[in-house]
């Protein structure tokens, strides 16, 4: 039993760090954006980006039902971690990762009104991002993944 609370407590704690770091890093680049804009690097450069919308700037303007959205689905995916019969560990990642994500845009959306992105792609054309994007997409990933290997 013990084993199960200290296995459920790894993964909302790597949400809290996944969100932590989410968090500083868009502190760093909206307190210091001048020094750090246009900054590049080999595959991507830093730029400030303030996003009023999700993902592709959709529902651009719907900070309300945006950071409703945002806390439903951490309510659900504490839910999921904290459930007694997960036991499939990829699963327990994916949730962790989206949960930090969806925590980190929801603060940014709740506290300042629009979410800080700062990521911009070299390689192709793609939106500004922050930390707490890649957190969800890789999230998606292993929930994918893990969804395809146990159809097979």
């Amino acid at each position: 039993m013990i084993n199960k609370i200290q296995t459920k407590l790894y993964f909302l704690l790597l949400s809290i760090f996944i969100i932590l770091i989410d968090q500083f890093t868009k502190y760093l680049m909206f307190n210091n954006y001048k020094i750090f804009i246009n900054k590049d690097f080999l595959l991507f450069r830093l730029d400030f980006v303030k996003n009023y919308g999700a993902a592709f700037n959709i529902f651009s303007g719907s900070r309300i039902f945006l950071s409703f959205i945002s806390i439903i689905f951490s309510i659900l995916l504490i839910y999921l971690i904290l459930r007694r019969n997960t036991l499939n560990i990829l699963y327990l990642y994916s949730y962790s990762f989206i949960l930090g994500g969806t925590i980190g845009n929801g603060m940014d959306r709740i506290l300042r009104g629009f979410v800080v992105d700062f990521i911009n792609l070299n390689i192709i054309n793609f939106p500004v991002f922050n930390i707490a994007d890649v957190s969800i997409n890789i999230g998606f990933i292993f929930l994918i993944y893990n969804i395809f290997k146990n159809k097979g």
